[in-house]
């Protein structure tokens, strides 16, 4: 059976809190069912720059998305190019600055919410510009997406977590809940993919400090969470802080893709028949 990838990026969630609060996560991590790592977030610590580094293995230095102000288009090889030039489908359910990154800047709202092109990078689109679109919304979109296209790859990237944070700071019981909250989506359509044979990587593109800001170089707003549910991941709980230039990477070997020049090589532990790490 085809390989096919899902890939969530939950907007502004902090390590800790994901380790404290996600509970049916963290019971798949004690089950031995999924993997747990700790990933150190590029610099900025900023939305629209870690999209890009998420998507194309790259850090701002190269790809020049050195802002949440820099309106453009990636000039860098994405997940995206690199599943569709393998004839292979690519689907978002996500908000709109990851439009304007891989298919057209800057986003027309009327136009572009709604996305099916086959010439697209991102071939089937549902796009929200509004921070407090609920997540229970966007994780329908993104299994919408799912049942209706087939895609081998399904980006979704929830915001409310942020939105909670930046309102409430951190160290808040509205940001705490909304991680709760998306622990509660997650666990009602994880089993669906799993029994569907996908790939599931579930991260963040940074953290939340208790001002209710991200950008700078803290703990708080640059260490965060990546669980992944694969056949080639061995489960358990990596300690050691994994860069986030190597998210990419990873799921270009899910796919069996030799990773481009661009990324960084980085050893991850890729189960054998036996399921254990290498």
């Amino acid at each position: 059976m085809a390989t096919k990838v899902i890939m969530v990026v939950v907007d502004g969630l902090q390590f800790d809190t994901a380790v404290t609060q996600m509970g049916y996560l963290n019971h798949l991590v004690e089950l031995g069912k999924a993997a747990r790592f700790q990933v150190k977030s590029e610099l900025p610590s900023l939305s629209r720059p870690l999209y890009e580094v998420l998507l194309t293995g790259t850090p701002s230095s190269v790809n020049l998305i050195t802002s949440n102000q820099a309106v453009r288009r990636s000039s860098q090889v994405s997940l995206f190019q690199l599943v569709k030039e393998r004839g292979l489908r690519t689907a978002a359910a996500a908000y709109y600055w990851v439009s304007e990154l891989y298919n057209r800047a800057p986003f027309h709202h009327a136009e572009d919410r709604f996305q099916t092109d086959e010439e697209n990078l991102i071939q089937y689109g549902l796009f929200y510009f509004d921070d407090a679109y609920p997540d229970s919304h966007l994780l329908l979109d993104g299994e919408l997406l799912r049942r209706r296209y087939d895609p081998d790859f399904l980006y979704i990237h929830p915001m409310g977590v942020d939105h909670a944070g930046h309102l409430f700071g951190s160290d808040s019981k509205q940001y705490r809940g909304k991680a709760i909250e998306m622990d509660s989506h997650l666990a009602t359509l994880l089993p669906v993919w799993m029994e569907a044979g996908c790939e599931i990587v579930i991260t963040s593109d940074h953290g939340m400090n208790r001002d209710g800001q991200h950008g700078g170089t803290g703990d708080e707003e640059r260490l965060v969470p990546l669980y992944t549910i694969a056949s080639r991941v061995a489960p358990g709980v990596y300690p050691e802080p994994v860069p986030q230039l190597a998210v990419a990477p990873l799921v270009c070997q899910l796919f069996g893709i030799e990773p481009p020049a661009a990324m960084m090589p980085y050893e991850w532990p890729f189960a054998n028949q036996r399921g254990h790490a290498l």
